[in-house]
């Protein structure tokens, strides 16, 4: 039986790998291009090699891998194999969650992960960044913070990694960070995520996210937030639909003469 469940002609004369070599073949083999696009290559046709091979591979030679062929780039493109080849140079024990995009698994480093840090009383940027050995700018550019004072409107804190041993056998939590406003491969040194954190994070994203659209209502509208925010929760939290209404309570008032 070969390979991809083709069978195999035990009667045919060996293939000529298995002959031994006089000086002429010897010379035929040296001038012979050897590529997985030629038949010399069959079994990496056939899917089950391919993905024994390629989940070996790092992240740069998956998006080699990904330009050869249609199958090869279907095989490369698995999410298993490249969060495995995202995990490979870290030796991570596992990554939980899923990004916003493909793109993310991608880019292999450090300034992909970070360490959660939940604040505690006299906590400070400058004393974050001694007891973890990072640059103080480093701390305050990654959670998006202008000043110092900023670490007293949080709860957490997140650390860029310094030191890539944090990262063998450790777990990490894919998380899109509400300061941050990025996406970041959260390390939790106590072990797991804090689950009332993560609802306030959660909370606080919600509620920036509503008053951005807010925002653009008024903006939209022309009206002051009390206005905006009414239109707001007339159309159930559909900014497209408080925008109609709005449009026509205003046709309304100028066909009655009040605008």
């Amino acid at each position: 039986m070969g390979c991809c469940g083709q069978d195999s002609d035990t009667d045919s004369d060996p293939s000529p790998i298995l002959q031994p070599l006089n000086s002429s073949s010897q010379t035929h083999i040296q001038n012979t291009i050897f590529s997985p696009m030629n038949s010399n290559f069959p079994a990496l046709v056939c899917k089950d090699v391919l993905i024994s091979i390629l989940e070996h591979l790092s992240v740069d030679d998956l998006a080699r891998a990904a330009c050869v062929s249609r199958l090869w780039n279907e095989v490369a493109s698995d999410k298993e194999i490249q969060v495995r080849a995202f995990m490979m140079p870290w030796k991570l024990k596992q990554v939980v969650g899923k990004p916003s995009s493909g793109g993310f698994w991608r880019e292999v480093s450090l300034a992909k992960f970070a360490i959660s840090h939940r604040l505690a009383k006299g906590d400070s940027v400058a004393s974050l960044a001694v007891k973890y050995s990072v640059q103080v700018t480093d701390i305050k550019r990654l959670n998006n913070m202008i000043s110092d004072h900023g670490i007293y409107s949080r709860e957490r804190l997140l650390i860029p990694i310094s030191n890539p041993d944090l990262l063998i056998d450790g777990t990490c939590y894919i998380e899109l960070d509400a300061y941050a406003k990025r996406e970041v491969a959260v390390l939790y040194l106590e072990g797991a995520p804090d689950i009332k954190l993560n609802s306030s994070l959660n909370r606080v994203t919600s509620e920036q996210g509503k008053k951005k659209i807010l925002n653009t209502l008024r903006r939209s509208m022309q009206v002051d937030d009390e206005t905006a925010e009414y239109y707001y929760s007339l159309s159930n939290g559909d900014p497209r639909a408080a925008l109609m209404e709005f449009s026509q309570d205003i046709r309304w008032e100028r066909h009655v003469g009040l605008a």
